[in-house]
């Protein structure tokens, strides 16, 4: 067997139970696995400093010095074992809880040793607890200690002696036994000689070893821009692939419906931005394969009006079109829009969704079949077996990530000789970074301008001592005629969090806006589809000024009267949600606020957020700050399930080198698109392994 897919427990210092630990608490079952597991920090154990130059602030210090006192105190789980490191200086206490049977018989009075460890301080006197112990004359004898790894821990490692010092010591193990047959290269000569790159095998012996900070530097870009490299190469050549192998239904012309439309009933100049994007989409349509395109928009920039002027190009082919919303209310008010200008062309819009009423379904649907229904707009319940389409030739979902990839499959299978042409809207702006790693193998378009005219929504941060304010200034906006959300986090009291509860806030609400010279509607989540839709339904049409709800109004309420959006306890959302849910207003030409009420003890990153959200407008701005704060796994709608997890690169810290690599294997694949010269043959190979027999999904994105 390979020494790399040996288990893990026949290495010297692990055994099964050990092994065990690690399989749990880190994922790690064979010495592959190990030797994948990276530092996240180096030590100098280079340096020694004498005792009386510690300070206070350093994290981990080594010293050298005699033993000049061995001290046992206490009995049972309280038993410590206390000894005086001395030098020419000072004095320093070295403490231990446990191993103390092992560590008396280490320790000789008047004997020279190096200790390293992590500094504390007891009643304001340095200690180190369980340091890092060697003789003076073995520690010398190996020359230059180097750079020492530190790796990612667990409280139930450390309690069973896999702390970062015990797997050095069984990562040197491995090392020792690996040679360079056992670790092939999986990178080209060319690609390596012109990036100046480390081999694989000297970066992976580095990392876990290195002599100094810019080996460990040259072992960690090597690493990364393999694994950047790879994920890229992937996602690119399968977008090549399907762009080659997955014909579409060529939309040749630009025809009548098309120009009259945009002629003469669109009400307003389109953006630059939205027509590079219509420009794009264009291309993908006329070419003979299939699109399959992410439109990416914040929110009030554009994208619906995009997506209608998309329909019509099919319709102006003689094929029919669908929209999928993630919920009944998006897809109603979908339908509105659409259906106002469909009217005006003489065109016919449907729309399906679970509580459309048996006779009107039938209608729908025979409609749909018999290619009357030019476009038809709704729920999921476009899926389902019974919808038939003469010619399905476009498809459209809003919000993606609030679908499952089986789930927008079944849609696409409805087309008859080819898949339809797909296209992706998202009024979650993604960072690049992230789009690149997560949605690479779509075609992605960007609406990057706001329409002409629009006012920027002004975003203002309150304390609970300021709310009388906040109330007058909600009578004066409802003066006016305009109407406000408020929105609270959650739905009933939790002993864990001292907030403010939905049912809390709405009776405090009425004692300042008292029934019936006010009216107040109400919306939450554990409320029943149909309930929520009449209380949502009242706000549209203006019959209540106040609509109090939890976070179910982030997607999908569009009600142009409405000039603030209030945000109580701020502090508890994410950037992406309190972005979205501030999106729900500036949809009408008067001026828009967002008011985010929090406490007063914020913790850094709160702080961040609110500070963000009060200083721009901008969701890509905004997006990359979430990024930065949460990391990428965390990014609400962006990470699909099987998205590729990274060892080594870090989406935040290395944008630059990702979008470097991107541009290197788009060179590669664009020169030679089959990797079918000898120089490619190991990018095939590792494209072959890496892959695997994975469903391939990636056409309908």
């Amino acid at each position: 067997m390979h020494i790399l897919s040996q288990a893990i427990e026949y290495l010297k210092g692990v055994g099964p139970s050990r092994a065990e630990l690690l399989k749990k608490e880190l994922g790690i079952f064979r010495n592959g696995d190990l030797l994948m597991d990276f530092p996240f920090r180096y030590v100098d154990r280079s340096k020694i400093i004498p005792i009386i130059e510690i300070q206070a602030d350093s994290k981990s210090v080594q010293l050298r010095g005699k033993i000049t006192k061995v001290h046992r105190e206490g009995s049972g789980r309280k038993k410590r074992l206390r000894a005086l490191l001395t030098d020419e200086t000072g004095s320093l206490e070295l403490i231990w809880f446990r191993g103390l049977q092992w560590v008396d018989k280490l320790l000789e009075i008047g004997k020279e040793y190096v200790v390293f460890g992590k500094l504390g301080f007891f009643n304001g006197t340095p200690n180190i607890a369980h340091p890092e112990m060697e003789s003076y004359t073995s520690f010398r004898s190996k020359g230059n200690q180097g750079l020492a790894a530190v790796y990612h821990s667990t409280e139930k490692l450390n309690a069973r002696g896999l702390d970062s010092k015990a797997r050095r010591k069984i990562m040197q193990q491995l090392l020792d036994r690996i040679t360079e047959r056992d670790l092939p290269e999986t990178l080209p000569q060319y690609l390596i000689d012109n990036q100046q790159l480390m081999t694989r095998f000297q970066a992976l012996r580095a990392i876990h070893r290195p002599r100094h900070a810019a080996e460990a530097l040259a072992a960690r870009k090597r690493l990364k821009f393999e694994e950047l490299f790879y994920i890229q190469m992937a996602l690119l050549k399968k977008n090549q692939e399907r762009k080659d192998q997955q014909k579409g239904y060529q939309f040749a012309e630009i025809g009548s419906i098309f120009h009259r439309y945009y002629n003469e009933i669109l009400p307003f100049e389109l953006t630059g931005a939205q027509k590079k994007v219509l420009r794009e989409i264009r291309q993908d349509l006329a070419s003979g394969f299939q699109m399959n395109r992410l439109l990416q928009g914040d929110v009030g920039s554009g994208k619906t009006i995009v997506s209608l002027l998309t329909v019509l190009m099919a319709v102006d082919n003689g094929y029919q079109s669908c929209l999928m919303a993630p919920t009944e209310i998006l897809a109603q008010q979908h339908y509105q829009s659409f259906k106002e200008y469909f009217d005006e062309l003489g065109l016919v819009v449907d729309f399906l969704s679970g509580s459309v009423r048996a006779k009107d379904r039938r209608e729908v649907l025979a409609r749909l079949a018999s290619g009357e229904s030019h476009l038809i707009i709704g729920t999921h319940a476009l899926i389902e077996d019974p919808v038939i389409f003469q010619n399905l030739g476009l498809a459209i979902t809003d919000e993606q990530h609030r679908f499952g990839v089986k789930q927008r499959a079944r849609l696409w299978a409805k087309a008859r000789n080819h898949s339809p042409h797909v296209l992706v809207m998202t009024a979650t702006p993604i960072p690049r970074t992230l789009a690149m790693t997560s949605y690479g193998d779509l075609d992605v378009s960007v609406i990057d301008e706001l329409p002409p005219g629009r006012k920027p929504i002004q975003t203002l941060h309150k304390r609970e001592t300021q709310r009388p304010q906040v109330i007058a200034f909600m009578h004066d906006e409802i003066k006016k005629g305009r109407q406000i959300y408020v929105v609270y986090p959650l739905i009933e009291e939790s002993a864990k969090l001292d907030l403010e509860n939905l049912h809390d806030g709405y009776e405090q609400l009425l004692t300042y806006f008292p029934r019936p010279e006010y009216q107040m509607s109400i919306v939450h989540g554990r409320m029943k589809p149909e309930d929520k839709d009449i209380e949502m339904g009242r706000f549209a049409d203006a019959k209540t000024q106040i609509l109090v709800a939890t976070t179910v109004i982030e997607v999908g309420v569009n009600v142009p009267n409405a000039s603030v959006m209030i945000i109580e306890n701020a502090e508890r959302f994410g950037l992406s949600q309190l972005h979205q849910l501030r999106g729900r207003v500036g949809r009408g030409a008067e001026q828009s606020y967002c008011i985010l009420m929090s406490g007063y003890k914020l913790s850094h990153e709160a702080k961040k957020r609110i500070a963000t959200m009060c200083s721009t407008n901008d969701g890509f701005e905004i997006s990359q700050v979430d990024l930065e704060l949460r990391g990428p796994g965390n990014i609400q709608g962006t990470q699909q399930s099987g998205s590729v997890p990274l060892k080594i690169a870090d989406l935040v810290k290395d944008g630059m080198l990702l979008s470097h690599v991107r541009s290197i294997a788009k060179m590669i694949i664009s020169k030679d698109p089959d990797l079918s010269h000898a120089a490619n043959s190991i990018l095939r190979e590792q494209l072959e392994q890496r892959t695997g027999q994975a469903h391939n999904w990636s056409k309908i994105g």
